[in-house]
């Protein structure tokens, strides 16, 4: 970990180099999923089939790509009721969450008396891409299905990819279920992507397609977009925790290893005011981390993308935030109401002590799919309006175009383009 503090005589200089992510895919990886893409684009279920026992080591057939009602069934008695309420908390607070941001049908009179307004429909259909891997993320399933099953989209595809033995953890397939997937299928990677974007004769394309994902899934959304439209490009976890001396050390410590244990690389950034507390807080990071399971994954973070900064007040650490735009924000100050109007840039922001990041992470009702990289800057993370079309609506009275039809007609003749005069001002004439 890397020890920054505002007294040093090249801080600026250190602080650039320490908060710069470039995330950006390299030629050799974007030259492989262009292939990918490419397979399954020319040689649908067939390429999807190869692809999967190429790089998850098992052949699935193409009639066994979705999990049947007796899978998903069993997964039922698979998981236990612990876990089972667990889900359902999560699930619960996820759908009033989503209930109560999604955008709602408007309409006003414009100063000609023109009734204008919008209506938002949900997309038709809509993939959802779930990760797998070392460890199979139950709560991504929460954070993005239940969210589209809110909004009322009929069709939810869900891709997650299979484990060794081509099945898929059973507490993943119920809280598909349970969020509103209905239809899920044991393909990961750009494959993934690519056929839910493209469409196979298994697996059909869809409108929109959801959820985060290594780097091929991740670059894999980029490229295709236009073929498909997408979410986000999130990347490797972050956080940044911003602290005045009423922090308690091991609390901090133990967000920040939180976000750590993701791996790869993740970036967690340590900000306050207080020496003592920057201290105390290095000191836990190394001894809590000898605790935790995932150990090859903290070591890897803590060496390489752990900052703890040391400044000289509360405002530059806004600064350093807004700067930095991370996916979660900490703040662990005095006088967190004062703070919040000032940060600009954060995909979340958690307020207090007892704000753990995780809580946000698993249950808290806002989705856990965020900005990362500094995209922050320029985007949100994922809500229930994504899940929407927008479309406006424009209803025109007789005296309404008489007001309006000395305005077109300017409009018109500046343009060169008279047929549009004329579409209003022959309505005049009737």
């Amino acid at each position: 970990m890397q020890v920054i503090r505002f007294e040093d005589s090249n801080y600026d200089k250190k602080l650039k180099k320490a908060f710069s992510r470039k995330y950006s895919a390299n030629e050799k990886l974007k030259g492989s999923v262009e292939d990918i893409i490419e397979s399954v684009r020319s040689g649908g279920d067939k390429a999807v089939r190869t692809l999967t026992k190429k790089f998850d080591k098992v052949d699935i057939k193409v009639e066994q790509f979705e999990l049947s009602r007796k899978e998903i069934s069993s997964s039922s008695r698979a998981t236990t009721n612990e876990v089972k309420q667990a889900i359902k908390l999560s699930n619960d607070n996820v759908t009033s969450f989503a209930l109560s941001s999604m955008r709602k049908d408007w309409s006003t009179r414009n100063s000609q008396g023109v009734l204008v307004g919008e209506v938002f429909q949900p997309f038709n259909s809509v993939g959802i891409y779930v990760p797998g891997g070392s460890a199979p993320l139950v709560s991504t399933s929460l954070m993005t299905v239940a969210i589209a099953k809110a909004v009322n989209v009929p069709n939810i595809v869900v891709c997650t990819p299979p484990g060794p033995n081509g099945m898929i953890c059973p507490e993943l397939v119920y809280a598909l279920k349970q969020s509103g997937a209905t239809s899920i299928f044991r393909v990961g990677g750009a494959q993934a992507i690519a056929a839910m974007s493209i469409g196979t004769k298994t697996i059909n394309k869809v409108d929109k397609v959801f959820g985060p994902g290594n780097s091929f899934v991740v670059e894999a959304k980029r490229q295709l977009f236009g073929d498909v439209s997408v979410d986000l490009l999130p990347g490797p976890s972050e956080v940044f925790v911003l602290a005045d001396s009423s922090g308690k050390a091991s609390w901090i410590a133990s967000d920040l290893l939180a976000q750590a244990e993701h791996g790869g690389d993740s970036n967690v950034a340590f900000v306050t005011t207080s020496s003592k507390l920057l201290d105390e807080v290095a000191k836990e990071l190394k001894t809590q981390s000898k605790q935790l399971s995932r150990q090859f994954q903290v070591k890897e973070v803590l060496k390489k993308g752990t900052n703890l900064v040391l400044v000289k007040s509360i405002n530059e650490g806004v600064r350093l935030a807004n700067e930095f735009a991370p996916e979660h924000l900490s703040l662990v100050v005095r006088n967190p109401n004062k703070i919040i109007p000032k940060i600009t840039t954060s995909g979340a922001i958690f307020v207090g002590p007892y704000s753990a990041v995780a809580i946000g992470d698993f249950l808290a009702g806002p989705s856990h799919t965020l900005p990362t990289g500094g995209a922050g800057k320029s985007f949100s993370g994922l809500t229930a309006d994504m899940f929407q079309r927008r479309t406006s609506v424009i209803d025109v009275s007789k005296n309404a175009l008489k007001k309006s039809s000395k305005a077109v007609d300017v409009f018109s003749r500046i343009e060169g383009l008279d047929a549009h005069g004329k579409s209003v001002s022959i309505r005049n004439c009737d």
